[in-house]
């Protein structure tokens, strides 16, 4: 972090405090209703009419220099104060479309292995020889597993239109 950073940081943490202090030690406009009847400015540090003018003055210059300091963050930060600027500085900087878009890329760069051209003995059917010695002879498809649902039949002859009940006049 650069010393201009740190400065900066150190100057808007410190002008946000005392905007915090000044805004919660001023009085609301409804406490001059007190000081019209004599009770408002006997507890007061600056007077009747000091406290108000100085505060809100020193509240504005601490608001000022909390501007200031903000932009001069955003100046630095944006411009970078030991890099230079490039224009392609943005989230999508490091990013490359892939070759060819009509097939969807593993995540990672990593191929998918092929299909082995012979089966496993371990799987049934698969035209490896298993440890008996005889290959398996050819079996006819299983039928669906009944927790697999299956889209219902058509029906053979479409239902006739009901027609609708005409009124009696």
């Amino acid at each position: 972090m650069s010393f201009m950073l740190s400065a900066l940081m150190i100057v808007q943490v410190l002008s946000a405090l005392a905007i915090i202090v000044l805004v919660l030690l001023q009085q609301g406009k409804g406490a001059d209703m007190g000081s019209a009847f004599g009770t408002g400015s006997a507890g007061s540090l600056f007077g009747a009419s000091g406290a108000a003018n100085f505060l809100s003055r020193t509240t504005k210059w601490a608001a000022v220099v909390f501007f200031v300091t903000t932009a001069g963050l955003a100046y630095v930060t944006h411009k970078g104060v030991e890099q230079p600027t490039t224009l392609d500085s943005g989230v999508m900087s490091g990013y490359q479309a892939p070759a060819d878009k009509s097939v969807p890329q593993a995540p990672g760069g990593a191929s998918v292995p092929a299909p082995a051209t012979q089966g496993d003995a371990s799987v049934p059917g698969s035209g490896v020889p298993s440890t008996g010695g005889a290959a398996p002879a050819q079996t006819a498809p299983a039928k669906p597993d009944a927790s697999v649902p299956q889209a219902p039949a058509a029906p053979a002859t479409p239902a006739a239109p009901v027609k609708p009940a005409t009124p009696a006049k």
